[in-house]
Formats: C-alpha cells, structure tokens, sequence
C-alpha cells in the first residue's frame, strides 16, 4: 500500500473526536449497523486512505460508496465537522485512482455526468421512456431499465420560463432564478408555480439563459473539476444583474450554489466573485412570506418531509413548516424520522439500488403511518423517489408534491 498523494484537509478531517454521536443520524448506519458505514468509520478510512494504510481498492471504496452524502452527521455533530466537504475530497481523490467495473463506469460517466447536467440531452433521452409508457412495453425492458423508468413522474413537464417576468402589482425589488437541469425538464410547472409565487409576492424575476447546471452532482460524485467549471458558468451568467436574491427551489442543487466560495476557494480570480454570488443565493422557502398564504377549500392532512440538503446542508427546516402550516390551516403532522433520508440522494438511488430501496420503503412507511393525505418536500430527487414509494406501496390516496406547487393549489392573499 502506499500514499498516492494528499487529498484531505487534515485540520478538518481532525475536528472528529469520534464521540459517535452522529450514528442514530446517519441512514446506512442504522440499516447496516456497521461501523464502516457511519460517520466516524468512514473518516477513519478517508484517513487511512490519506496515510497509505489503505488503498482505493474495491473494499475501501465500498463504504465511501455506500455514504448518501445526506450530511444528517453535521447537524447532530457537537464539533462542527464538516463531513460533506471531506466526503467530496476523498470521493474526487478515489475517482481519479479507483478503476470501476464497466457498468458503473458506463452509468456515472455516460449516464449521470454525460446526460443529467444537460437539459436538452435529458429531454432527448426521455424521448423513448415517453413512446414505451404510450406503447405500455415497459415488460420487455430488462429489471434495471424498469427501475430507472418507475423512478421517473408519470407527468414530464418542460418548462420554458421567459428571461424577464414582472411582478404583478408594484414591485418590491428584482430576483434571479435558477432554473435547474432536472426541475426545468421534468418538474417545469413547478418552476412555472414557484415564479409565480415569486411574482404574486411582488418579485420582477430574471431567468438568465446563459446559466448551466449548479454542479451538485459533479461535487457530491468526486469530480470537483467539473463542479467548478459549473460554478463560473452561473457566476457570470448573474453577474451585472441589480439582484436582491438568486433564487432556487431544489434543495439539492442549493446546498452547492451557496457553497460556491469554498468550492472556488483555491482560485483567486473567481473566489470573491464566487463568494458574492453565494451570498445572493436563497431557497424560495426563505424568501416567501407565510404570512401571505390563506386557506381556501380542503383542509387535507398534510405532513413534510425534509430534503437532507435543505435541513442538514443548509439549515433550513422552519420555514418550510411555517409555509406548510399556513396553507393547510395548522392540518400539518410531524413525519417520523422527516429528517433521515429517502434514498434519493442525487443520483444515489441509481448507483445504490439496493440500500436506496431499503431507505425508501422506510420512508414510505412512516408517510403511511402518519396518516396524511399529502406529503410535501422541497427537492425533485426526494420526490421522484417518495412518487415512486408510494405507488410501490400501493398508497394511492397520498399525494407527493413540491412545495411550490401545493402553496399555488389555495393561492395567496393580496395585501
């Protein structure tokens, strides 16, 4: 065995005092209970890895492999441990020295970096998922096409948002929006709805198109190379604009759109700018006042569940529940373990079928149990995966919907 060079932040990788508290948070723990599989066990590897007591051989990478990258261990950690940064070090570092078997070559090189980023090469790729559900031969497909397929919305909404739409009234001021790559092909009315909100709220909205992919799922997979040409993309596509706020509805994509200037942190010509344009950056569920929402017909049992990158990357669980409670009427229960993951993870529930499905039915489960007839979340991965959940499950009668969406079922009141 031997070093293959450094990688880690040794200062952050030293905060772990390996207290354990981070276990009853952390998803692949509690179904394996294996120590390799938490928190502290897998900073001991990307250590041993740093040292050269371990290689990137199949083994050692297996429990990097098998992390979500949730960062549910930051928020129960009483030492600050910045675990998604060092996750994203040792997973850029084992890309670059780790050979994959060809099927997981082919699906994170081809499939995941080479098609989800792009929007319009999402749009083709669907082209024949939509002749197959029209035709109903999804039967001849083999077992990992159909599992892909039933990840995906029944409705496949492309949306096509103007550069400029005003507020409707008198403005309060002027917000960019980042369109995403998966929400602006499959998810494009709830942009649709989330612009809306934004105007009715007195917003003139800007949607730049010279703005790209935000780069999450380069950073969260190890190729930081690329996260960062993602980055500048969007710095300059929002420069120059006279923003109060850029504007994001997906909570995956958000946690890397506010961590532009540690991203760019190395890069002296980009890293102010990236640490302006962060600042900028808010989830619409912190932007929108709760105060403007009334209910008005159906008071259906509602409950939410926390996107891991809203809640655990970026901190924000109360607003979605002020927005929630407004709406429903005070309708909104507690979800069971809302904060441990669905399984989605980016593209996790692709290259992890297996412990994905175990996190999904678990979620699903405690969305039954609660007994709501609505289950509201704030990212497209978590809900491609609870949809997906509950039709497995046979819970038809529970409905999963972004945020944006189930504000704009009762609308707002005028001030």
């Amino acid at each position: 065995m031997s070093t293959v060079g450094q990688f880690l932040d040794e200062t952050k990788a030293l905060a772990c005092v390996h207290c354990g508290l981070c276990l009853s948070s952390c998803p692949t723990y509690l179904e394996t209970g294996n120590e390799n599989d938490s928190p502290r066990g897998r900073i001991y590897i990307m250590r041993a890895i740093q040292s050269g007591q371990l290689d990137v051989g199949a083994a050692t990478v297996r429990h990097i492999d098998l992390c979500l990258g949730c960062r549910a261990c930051e928020t129960a950690c009483p030492s600050g441990v910045q675990y998604g940064a060092l996750l994203e070090e040792t997973r850029d570092h084992i890309e670059k020295h780790h050979s994959r078997g060809l099927f997981q070559w082919l699906l994170r090189r081809l499939v995941i970096e080479q098609v989800f980023p792009f929007p319009w090469r999402m749009q083709v790729a669907l082209w024949p998922v939509r002749v197959i559900r029209f035709l109903r031969l999804g039967f001849l497909l083999p077992k990992f096409a159909r599992e892909m397929m039933e990840l995906l919305p029944q409705h496949l909404a492309k949306g096509n948002l103007p550069a400029k739409r005003l507020a409707k009234g008198e403005a309060r001021g002027q917000v960019g929006f980042i369109e995403g790559c998966v929400m602006q092909v499959m998810f494009g009315d709830t942009n649709e709805s989330s612009v809306e909100l934004l105007n009715r709220d007195g917003w003139d909205v800007l949607t730049p198109k010279g703005q790209g992919c935000c780069g999450a799922l380069y950073a969260h997979s190890g190729q930081l190379t690329k996260a960062r040409d993602c980055a500048r993309r969007n710095i300059a596509a929002f420069e120059g604009q006279p923003l109060d706020a850029i504007i994001i509805n997906a909570a995956g994509c958000g946690s890397t759109l506010v961590e532009y200037g540690e991203l760019l942190k190395d890069d002296p010509a980009w890293v102010k700018r990236a640490e302006a344009f962060s600042a900028k950056v808010k989830d619409l569920v912190t932007w929108l006042d709760s105060s403007r929402f009334a209910v008005s017909g159906s008071r259906a049992k509602v409950t939410y569940h926390d996107a891991c990158h809203l809640a655990h990357a970026q901190g924000i669980t109360a607003e979605p529940r002020e927005l929630v409670k407004a709406k429903s009427g005070g309708e909104l229960v507690e979800l069971a373990e809302s904060d441990l993951c669905c399984g989605s993870a980016g593209s996790y529930n692709l290259t992890e079928p297996e412990m994905a499905s175990r996190l999904q039915k678990r979620k699903v489960q405690n969305i039954i149990d609660s007994g709501a007839e609505v289950v509201v979340t704030t990212n497209p991965g978590c809900l491609l995966q609870i949809q997906s959940g509950l039709r497995k499950a046979g819970a038809h009668h529970i409905r999963a919907i972004h945020i944006a969406d189930y504000l704009l079922e009762v609308g707002t009141t005028d001030d």
